[in-house]
């Protein structure tokens, strides 16, 4: 078997068999196939497609391709949640204590923020002493314990990917969805849960820019995992504005915190529920109006909140600073900017928010650098809301006044008022589950 075939098979639109993927995968990861044949054949997919069957036999080689863990050590369902991206999307640290105080395990394996785009553990380091690296034993003992774990992602984890991924991020193939299928789908197969809620963000700030291809890209990963003997659903969610008002580590952490106390932003406490709600669903709590009532009580009765402090003080973080946010990290200086005109926020650029957010030092061009913890944005006008000349529309912070400049011409880049007043996006676009499409 030769990488040319196999190039040119899927350059001309054929189908490519079990062997094959796994010769041009395996190939890669060994080192025996060059990265310029696997940028070939990644264009050609691009390009060409994948059939469902080929896409679920990658997303196989792919998991197989490194650890495989066994989670049966840890006692009842594992339930896990992916989200493809987003800014300001602090979902898991508010979903996750809800469907632990629930008595579902939660045995969670999540990623660094890269571009404008957080990442869960990025926030979780921002509480001083908490450890995102556990040995295995550890991490069972800690689930089987208090319920939780939430940890970085192990880089024997679905190593293809690792690479593949890498490789797709210079050759302008990463907007694809079999291969956003099987990137995802592989590290979840590979994570070893139960049952797998996938939150699709659509909009501006993600992957993907409009619902025909968020509902694709969702069924895709159901079916995908549904094959493989998981109980898996997805919400199409907006992301067309951010979740809440803040952007940035610690930030974010606090507004978590915020609604674990029954004090956050109602968009974000929203959107979590709904999360945690068809999360309880897949592992067997009950119906969706159950599962509802059952989220809506952890939040209310504070259990999801002591959920939350568990987990940090088990991982070494300063429960403190779960108690008080207002010890964590703050930064130096701040500025506030505001509206030069009249009128309605009719855009409000998403992914230039995020950029904006890294540009004060709350995220990472490349995934060797260092970030902020206390950088960020805290927006307090959004997309619909009415402005006026010299009204605050967000505030940013950073230990650098010299980044300010920049990042306020990235953020007004993307800001548009207009005298008539917007149609607000819903924050739920759509479900997917093995049985269908159920839009909202």
């Amino acid at each position: 078997m030769r990488m040319y075939d196999i190039i040119a098979k899927k350059r001309d639109g054929g189908v490519l068999d079990r062997a094959e993927i796994a010769f041009a995968v395996n190939g890669y990861v060994s080192g025996d196939v060059p990265d310029y044949q696997m940028s070939a054949l990644l264009m050609a997919i691009y390009l060409r497609g994948m059939t469902d069957e080929e896409t679920a036999v990658l997303t196989e080689v792919m998991a197989r391709s490194g650890d495989m863990v066994d989670l049966s050590a840890i006692a009842g369902v594992k339930a896990d949640k992916h989200s493809t991206g987003g800014v300001g999307d602090k979902t898991t640290l508010v979903i996750a204590p809800i469907v632990a105080a629930c008595s579902v395990k939660i045995a969670k394996m999540s990623g660094r923020g890269l571009g404008h785009t957080g990442g869960t553990i990025d926030k979780m380091e921002s509480v001083p002493g908490t450890r995102t690296s556990l040995t295995q034993e550890e991490f069972f003992r800690q689930v089987n314990d208090i319920g939780i774990a939430v940890i970085g992602q192990s880089g024997q984890i679905a190593v293809a990917d690792k690479k593949l991924y890498a490789l797709r991020d210079v050759t302008a193939t990463v907007g694809c969805i079999p291969l956003i299928a099987s990137s995802i789908m592989s590290k979840k197969l590979a994570a070893g849960s139960d049952a797998i809620l996938l939150d699709v963000t659509m909009g501006d700030g993600a992957f993907m820019k409009n619902l025909d291809d968020a509902i694709e890209l969702a069924r895709l990963m159901v079916s995908i995992g549904t094959a493989h003997g998981r109980k898996v659903a997805a919400l199409i969610t907006d992301m067309d504005k951010p979740l809440g008002h803040n952007i940035g580590n610690a930030l974010e952490v606090a507004e978590s915190i915020a609604v674990l106390k029954g004090r956050g932003p109602a968009d974000l406490t929203e959107v979590c529920l709904q999360l945690a709600s068809n999360m309880l669903v897949l592992a067997g709590r009950g119906d969706l109006t159950a599962c509802r009532a059952l989220a809506e009580r952890a939040l209310a009765d504070g259990t999801a909140f002591v959920k939350c402090r568990q987990m940090f003080a088990a991982q070494g973080g300063d429960a403190a600073c779960i108690d008080d946010p207002g010890k964590l990290a703050a930064a130096k200086y701040r500025y506030a900017l505001t509206a030069q005109g009249e009128g309605y926020i009719a855009k409000n650029d998403v992914e230039k928010i995020g950029n904006a957010s890294v540009l004060l030092g709350a995220g990472r061009i490349k995934k060797e650098d260092a970030i902020d913890f206390a950088a960020g944005i805290v927006m307090h006008k959004k997309l619909g809301d009415y402005v006026r000349p010299g009204d605050a529309i967000c505030t940013f912070y950073a230990d650098d006044p010299a980044l300010f400049p920049a990042a306020e011409e990235m953020y007004r880049g993307g800001l548009i008022l207009s005298d008539t007043k917007p149609a607000l996006p819903p924050l739920v676009y759509a479900r997917v589950t093995a049985d269908g499409v159920e839009r909202f």
